[in-house]
């Protein structure tokens, strides 16, 4: 799958274009204030990054991971022209293995289904949240069964952006084992979900 995302990383921003609103939407979930940590999983060529950073401001802190040199290179020319004055932490690693520093305010995961389906790959973010930390997750889901079409797209469009097929029936599993009352909300004829809730206090 890395293979493909190199490949990809050219045409990316175009290929996700159509996926913007859902992109803004899942960045108000987060409940982002000034001078907050935020965590952007999976940043990809770090479309998300401008909307972070203008939510945290000159103050917060917004660190992206990404194991794809190719997307994360085109996420450092997006981040040296940003103005927004936020200190952003590029890191080219698995999520599993990323050095991780420190404590974070929010996660987001934005059409990152391998990681989400992942139990290491979650264990390893969730460790690096506070208590009360929001998370957002969003991507592609099968539909019900009978939007014979819809999903028909979900597969077409999942081939060649994820590893595996399995899970789609409910991507957002281990986010609700883990996040007490995560709310999962189907968009897009129930093609995508954005899901979010809070990492529970301490006990």
């Amino acid at each position: 799958m890395l293979a493909l995302y190199r490949q990809r990383a050219s045409r990316y921003d175009m290929e996700l274009a159509p996926f913007e609103p859902i992109r803004r939407q899942a960045i108000d979930r987060l409940n982002l204030r000034p001078g907050q940590t935020v965590l952007d999983v999976g940043c990809g060529t770090g479309l998300s990054l401008p909307g972070l950073c203008q939510a945290v401001g000159p103050q917060g802190r917004v660190v992206g991971v990404e194991q794809c040199p190719e997307m994360l290179a085109q996420a450092r020319e997006r981040v040296a022209v940003d103005r927004s004055g936020t200190a952003v932490e590029l890191v080219c690693a698995s999520v599993q293995q990323a050095p991780l520093v420190g404590w974070a305010d929010a996660a987001m995961f934005h059409f990152t289904h391998d990681i989400v389906c992942d139990p290491q790959a979650l264990a390893q973010v969730l460790r690096h949240l506070r208590p009360g930390a929001h998370v957002v997750a969003t991507g592609l889901q099968w539909a019900p069964a009978w939007a014979w079409a819809t999903n028909a797209w979900v597969w077409s469009a999942a081939l060649y952006s994820v590893s595996s097929l399995r899970g789609l029936e409910a991507p957002w599993r281990l986010l609700a084992a883990v996040l007490p009352g995560l709310r999962v909300e189907p968009v897009w004829q129930g093609a995508v979900y954005v899901a979010h809730g809070q990492v529970p206090d301490a006990p």
